[in-house]
């Protein structure tokens, strides 16, 4: 069953050269693929080897892009349905407080908000949900790697559900490198919005110009590949807090971006800070997915009450 997709990894390889010149979203074809290839390449040892095999890397990095490849006119419910899930504004997200940890607590607390910024109606859509599909996604991950770790232990067939949970690794891979692309966590997505004294582009064209053509145009995946490299897989045991520090810590390069882009080192070749400061966001996505997925591991191991319908 791993033949036909191997067979799209290869048909989507040779198309990498044409999709870059479409409108992309996120890292693009390539920042996606290279956060995910180099996130399950760094796997430690003790992970499965199904997670860890030329046919897990070539899959996991294939489904990197894969909710982008959702993002279609022809299929605008869907379109539409998923859009919140890539991004978070964090200046607005953070006024409700402490943010809860199911998605529908969110949502109930952005409409019982009674002072809104001025002008701006806090919907999920306006907001996003970003945080609340990587934990979701998270969690089905490790759900499916307790239901391997049971088969295995009972020496039954374990084909169908290692499919399963290479989905899940590839697909969460997507989100958490949303996570790491400034520009992601911020109402400050694609242009500068309001008081402006340094005079940061207002064009909407920043957001593509750095995530999608830089990344094609400069950056490889060697050069993320040993950042993450040197770095050591870390367990992580409240995955939520955790995840929130990630995408606040992204947020704090949002003025770095505006003024490395103001400076032209994201256009044409750019300058080796640009390259740099490119590398290493992409590098911060495949460090935490790598440490997500392996965390899902070490945790499907943890007792759970059986659930029996009630």
């Amino acid at each position: 069953m791993r033949l036909p997709v191997l067979a799209r990894v290869a048909v989507a390889s040779s198309l990498i050269s044409l999709f870059a010149t479409q409108p992309a979203w996120a890292w693009g074809i390539d920042g996606h693929s290279i956060i995910n290839r180099a996130a399950a390449a760094s796997l430690p040892s003790d992970v499965p080897l199904f997670l860890r095999d030329a046919s897990a890397l070539d899959t996991i990095e294939y489904l990197g892009p894969e909710p982008d490849r959702w993002r279609n006119r022809a299929e605008s419910e869907l379109s539409a349905e998923q859009a919140p899930d890539h991004f978070i504004d964090l200046e607005y997200a953070d006024l409700v407080g402490p943010l809860p940890k199911k998605r529908y607590d969110f949502i109930r607390a952005l409409n019982a908000m009674k002072t809104p910024p001025a002008g701006v109606t806090l919907t999920p859509e306006k907001v996003g949900m970003q945080p609340w599909e990587v934990e979701e996604i998270w969690q089905k991950l490790k759900v499916d790697l307790r239901d391997y770790r049971e088969l295995a232990a009972a020496h039954k067939p374990t084909h169908a559900i290692e499919l399963a949970i290479v989905y899940d690794a590839g697909w969460l891979g997507h989100y958490v490198g949303d996570g790491s692309m400034p520009l992601h966590t911020t109402i400050q997505y694609n242009g500068w919005t309001g008081p402006n004294p340094n005079g940061y582009t207002v064009e909407h064209k920043i957001h593509s110009q750095f995530e999608s053509t830089y990344v094609h145009n400069a950056i490889k995946y060697a050069d993320v590949s040993k950042l993450v490299a040197d770095t050591k897989p870390t367990p992580i045991d409240d995955e939520w807090a955790q995840y929130l520090a990630y995408l606040h810590k992204t947020n704090t390069f949002v003025e770095k971006t505006y003024q490395l882009e103001k400076a032209g080192a994201f256009t044409d070749a750019g300058t080796p800070e640009g390259k740099a400061f490119a590398a290493e966001r992409l590098a911060a996505g495949a460090i935490e997915l790598r440490d997500l997925i392996y965390s899902a591991w070490i945790h499907s191991a943890d007792p759970v009450e059986e659930y029996h319908g009630n």
